[in-house]
């Protein structure tokens, strides 16, 4: 164990480096800079652009340097804890980020937590008690959740709460505490917003985890083994935890290494809607004025977090199923 986990983790060092040269690649396809999209903004507001100050910081970010260099510069940097100045909010890249990194990766897990929460006891519950009026009930419940739009469904939270519980609209904090260091109160104002964008995010995952662990718990119990198990008398419900529960649980850990970023690059919409102080919206206008370094940062971080996942999950997966071995060879 401890030496494939070795093995796969300097796999890991490879893999970020061509990952760091594509995301840089890409980020320059686009023709221009941030200069250049940014003189062109002055232009169209019909403001002087002074030509002396744009060769200036051109020259001082290395904008006239070879890719080749700029990239090395980038990544160098990246190992030493300095991920770039961010050009659009003329600030390093740590500190735009900041507690927006933090909040984004609360949301996600609280995200998560909430999907399997509530899929796990749903889906086994419509396994088990197939076309029965309770499965019927949840499955449409289910086909709604995965139909209605994430960000109608904000607006219709964000209204509820706003008008029964008199929390404020938008954000994931009371206006006073914006910009304040944290504290208790700061805390509980982030637990009291935080259920908004957590349901709301969560709803079409969660439908669809329940779907799917129906379908795979269905094929695991019609199988000879648990049929065979019970006719030995073994109790119904170590029959279905024992066995075909684990097994119909691989394709969620198999997911890992996709979830935590499939979950926070899926909600900038939700984020844009709700005005949540989140990474998302950050994203998009960093891709949008060409801000490469904020932009590259960021993606670098949901590389990052896919090739961990993807190592917990085939470590999850070795432990949870007895069929899969972490080493290669044939056995007798």
């Amino acid at each position: 164990m401890l030496r494939y986990v070795i093995h796969r983790m300097l796999i890991m060092i490879p893999t970020l480096l061509v990952i760091s040269a594509l995301v840089f690649t890409i980020i320059e396809l686009p023709p221009g800079d941030y200069l250049e999209s940014y003189v062109a903004e002055l232009q169209s507001m019909g403001e002087t652009v002074d030509e002396q100050q744009i060769a200036f910081l051109r020259e001082q970010y290395g904008f006239g340097a070879p890719a080749i260099e700029r990239y090395f510069q980038w990544l160098t940097g990246m190992l030493q804890g300095d991920f770039g100045y961010s050009f659009e909010y003329r600030l390093p890249v740590s500190e735009v980020v900041g507690d927006r990194l933090f909040l984004t990766v609360l949301v996600s897990i609280a995200t998560i937590l909430f999907t399997w929460l509530i899929a796990f006891p749903i889906g086994i519950y419509s396994a088990t008690h197939q076309y029965s009026w309770g499965d019927y009930g949840l499955t449409f419940i289910g086909l709604l959740g995965l139909a209605t739009p994430n960000f109608l469904l904000a607006l219709i939270l964000l209204y509820f709460a706003n008008v029964v519980w008199g929390t404020s609209i938008g954000g994931l904090m009371d206006p006073q505490y914006l910009d304040q260091p944290w504290s208790v109160n700061k805390a509980l104002s982030v637990l009291e917003h935080l259920w908004i964008p957590v349901v709301v995010i969560g709803t079409s995952g969660t439908a669809g985890m329940i779907r799917s662990l129906r379908a795979n718990l269905l094929d695991e119990l019609q199988k000879q083994y648990v049929v065979t198990a019970k006719a030995k008398g073994l109790p119904r419900n170590r029959a279905l935890i024992k066995y075909p529960l684990r097994s119909s649980l691989n394709f969620f850990v198999a997911d890992i290494g996709n979830l935590l970023p499939r979950v926070i690059s899926g909600a900038e919409l939700v984020a844009v809607v709700m005005s949540l102080p989140t990474t998302g919206p950050i994203l998009i206008s960093a891709l949008q004025s060409q801000d490469m370094y904020l932009a590259g940062s960021f993606l670098m971080f949901l590389a990052t977090l896919t090739v961990i996942g993807v190592l917990i999950s085939d470590l999850l997966l070795a432990w949870l199923d007895p069929r899969i071995r972490l080493s290669g060879g044939s056995s007798a």
